[in-house]
């Protein structure tokens, strides 16, 4: 596999997982911080815009994991990557939107 399979996996990673609190929030009717807010990633953004945020990080997850190399899920050298991205951006994502909220 090529060095450049490696890093689409672990964005693809990052970007699947970037869809679930996006995508729940706007299906759930709940304003939820985005790029788009004011000021961006503090402010709260309409549940549609997080909808439509959420469906365009599954997008680019879906180019990323999908259409770049040959993602074999019994693999564990497609596996990691994707694993390491997801858990990276989840653990971001959990601090961010803790001191939005008034989290940990």
């Amino acid at each position: 596999m090529r060095w450049y399979t490696y890093v689409a996996y672990f964005l693809g990673g990052a970007f699947l997982i970037n869809v679930v609190p996006h995508f729940v929030n706007g299906v759930s009717g709940r304003p939820f911080p985005s790029p788009f807010a004011s000021p961006p990633g503090q402010g709260l953004s309409s549940p549609l815009v997080n909808v439509w945020w959420g469906a365009f990080n599954f997008l680019v997850a879906y180019l990323l994991l999908c259409r770049v190399g040959k993602l074999e899920m019994r693999r564990v050298q497609h596996v990691l990557p994707v694993a390491l991205g997801g858990l990276l951006i989840a653990i971001m994502s959990a601090l961010a939107f803790g001191r939005v909220f008034g989290g940990a």
